[in-house]
């Protein structure tokens, strides 16, 4: 059986590579955790590699917007290596400051071609302030993304001060809802009632996770290499210890869908 390897985009700030890298491992596939300099120096790297992830963290501290400056890299320097590696038929992920790196460097929905404006963004919470906790995600039963295989639901922690998905028109929420790419939705957890706010951070429709027009591209705003073995779960003594963590089967799909 030919081994799966997954690129693991490393840059200053990134903090959940190694997290992201156990993940993989756990799902049966061979990380390597490579800096963006070295991408940038031999583009050709990238052909080695069946998943391209971009984990979670403060890339470049965050200055001027969370992952806009690792988004304006990949777009100057890797444009082209990464719509390659894409229209291959490869997987791209992108958890929590991943997902704001893809979704303003235009991979999840795509720029216009005359303003290069990207209309749909990832902005401050609403109300504004730092959330970290844990909370439940639906899957869209129409979806198409290889990632989310299997999913209805899914328990995951959230922690973000920038996670507020928005769009610049109405018509832009549509399309991307008709489509079926509004693909992770935050709803009211076990127990909780559901008229109880749910919505860490105001994004329109609850959005928490969004894929591009083929579903091989991924975003999420959540955390799942945080949520691998059940052990992770803040109330696993008193729920009892579940078979494995509700993160681990999309990594486990990324890797199945190359075999």
């Amino acid at each position: 059986m030919p081994d799966i390897r997954a690129l693991i985009l490393r840059a200053p700030g990134a903090n959940c590579d190694m997290e992201a890298a156990f993940a993989l491992e756990q799902a049966g596939a061979l990380p390597e955790r490579i800096h963006v300099n070295r991408l940038r120096e031999r583009p050709t790297l990238l052909n080695d590699y069946q998943i391209l992830l971009i984990p979670g963290g403060f890339t470049y501290g965050d200055d001027v917007a969370a992952g806009k400056i690792l988004a304006v890299q990949l777009q100057t320097f890797l444009a082209e290596t990464l719509e390659r590696f894409r229209d291959a038929g490869k997987l791209i992920l992108g958890i929590c400051n991943g997902f704001q790196v893809l979704l303003k460097a235009g991979l999840i929905v795509p720029a216009d071609p005359i303003t290069h404006h990207v209309p749909a963004t990832l902005t401050n919470n609403k109300p504004a302030g730092f959330q970290d906790r844990w909370l439940s995600l639906g899957v869209i039963p129409e979806h198409k993304c290889p990632f989310l295989e299997g999913y209805v639901s899914m328990e995951v922690p959230i922690a973000h001060g920038e996670g507020r998905f928005i769009t610049s028109d109405a018509n832009t929420l549509q399309k991307l809802e008709a489509a079926g790419q509004l693909v992770l939705r935050y709803i009211p957890g076990p127990g909780q009632r559901a008229d109880t706010p749910f919505n860490p951070n105001s994004s329109e429709l609850d959005v928490a996770g969004v894929c591009d027009s083929t579903g091989r591209v991924l975003g999420l705003m959540p955390h799942p290499e945080r949520h691998v073995l059940p052990t992770q779960h803040p109330r696993w003594t008193r729920r009892g210890l579940a078979p494995r963590g509700d993160g681990l089967l999309l990594f486990e799909n990324a890797v199945r869908y190359f075999r």
